[in-house]
């Protein structure tokens, strides 16, 4: 989904069946959680699953619904300001929402916020995430595809969002 004025929006599953990365486009138009939620859950999956969402490449989000709750982590939260799915995400997570004037947004220097360690488990550490998300010189789907490739499903996610390098 290329746009003209926005970098590339996508949204994929992730899971692991067999021992195989299982990378898969759906429909979402961020405007609600629950779509990433529903999407996950109807995987069935035994292994662990996952969302990854990259929002007009200006922020990605990570997805993971657990028996108690939702993990979630978003790359940007000064998004939160002027983006209401952003907003939805920080509300989800019980974080705040930057107390930013929209207008001042080009100048601040975003953060990453959320559940670090929501892919330790499947041999993603937090330190190694936090990196990625802190990264400024990567658009969010670059960030997204460095995920990808520390755990090792880099072309399933090109080819399932349409990245090409």
């Amino acid at each position: 989904m290329e746009h003209e004025e926005y970098g590339p929006s996508f949204a994929v599953t992730v899971t692991r069946l067999d021992g195989q990365w299982q990378v898969r486009a759906y429909e979402d138009d961020f405007s609600s959680l629950q779509t990433s939620v529903r999407a996950v859950r109807a995987l069935r999956s035994e292994g662990p699953a996952f969302a990854l969402l990259c929002v007009d490449d200006d922020y990605f989000v990570i997805v993971r619904p657990t028996p108690n709750g939702v993990q979630a982590l978003v790359s940007d939260a000064t998004m939160a300001v002027d983006d209401d799915f952003a907003a939805e995400i920080l509300t989800e997570l019980d974080a705040e929402i930057p107390d930013l004037d929209p207008d001042e947004l080009d100048d601040v220097d975003g953060w990453p916020d959320g559940d670090f360690e929501l892919l330790t488990d499947i041999g993603l550490s937090e330190e190694v995430l936090g990196v990625i998300a802190d990264d400024d010189d990567l658009w969010p789907s670059q960030q997204l595809l460095r995920i990808a490739e520390e755990l090792g499903f880099a072309e399933e996610l090109s080819a399932a969002a349409g990245l090409e390098d």
